[in-house]
């Protein structure tokens, strides 16, 4: 009986330290490792979760220009390209397609590489940011005066104006329209007559601009 006494008392011993070791510093170490652990799955989950069901990364098509365009071209197929953005640098308004800009005028130049939105393009989105009015449109007129279109820029206010056909007197067909760009020097016509400017007017007045712009002299005074 003395001597197996001994042995039990032993084997307790290594038992205590192990507890005491495990209540300690080992403990902490094996929460904080357990901890880390969790987080690192939760934000793998989170990962898993966002992720496409492809596994790519989420982008937005985008209609870029291929190469340098300048204000007042008219915009082709072979200028365009559709390229994959990140969401978050993707513009407002941005075209997504080459049908939605083909064969439209460019307001103002564009980059390469650079997005095309359908405010930089003459239509009512244009006029209607060009002008802050609800009810505007483009219109082009061509000048009597073919050097004055070198003064004109995008954002210029002009009236219109064109001789009354039955007084001496000029008649304002347009007050304060914007200018929106000046068409490049190809689109001139023969005769002498300056080259096209887009404006964006009320649509109130916009059918008599167009129409004294077919058969009279139309002129512009600037603001």
């Amino acid at each position: 009986m003395d001597i197996t006494q001994p042995h039990g008392n032993a084997s307790a011993r290594p038992g205590e330290r192990v507890g005491r070791l495990a209540i300690g510093f080992g403990w902490r170490r094996m929460l904080l490792a357990r901890r880390v652990l969790a987080g690192v799955l939760v934000a793998l989950a989170m990962l898993i979760a966002l992720r496409p069901a492809d596994g790519r990364s989420a982008t937005l098509p985008v209609l870029v220009a291929v190469h340098e365009l300048a204000p007042g071209s008219t915009v082709h197929t072979a200028d365009l390209q559709v390229h994959q953005w990140p969401p978050e640098l993707v513009p407002a308004n941005a075209l997504t397609e080459v049908a939605q800009a083909d064969g439209r005028v460019l307001a103002g130049a564009a980059s390469t590489g650079e997005p095309l939105t359908e405010p930089r393009l003459a239509g009512p989105a244009l006029a209607k940011q060009a002008t802050g009015r609800a009810d505007a449109t483009s219109v082009p007129i061509r000048l009597a005066d073919a050097e004055v279109a070198g003064l004109l820029g995008p954002g210029q206010l002009v009236d219109v104006i064109t001789q009354g056909e039955r007084t001496n007197r000029p008649t304002v067909l347009a007050s304060a329209a914007v200018v929106l760009t000046v068409l490049p020097a190809q689109a001139k016509a023969a005769g002498g007559k300056g080259r096209l400017v887009l404006v964006a007017v009320p649509r109130s007045v916009a059918t008599a601009v167009a129409a004294a712009t077919l058969g009279q002299d139309v002129a512009v005074t600037l603001r």
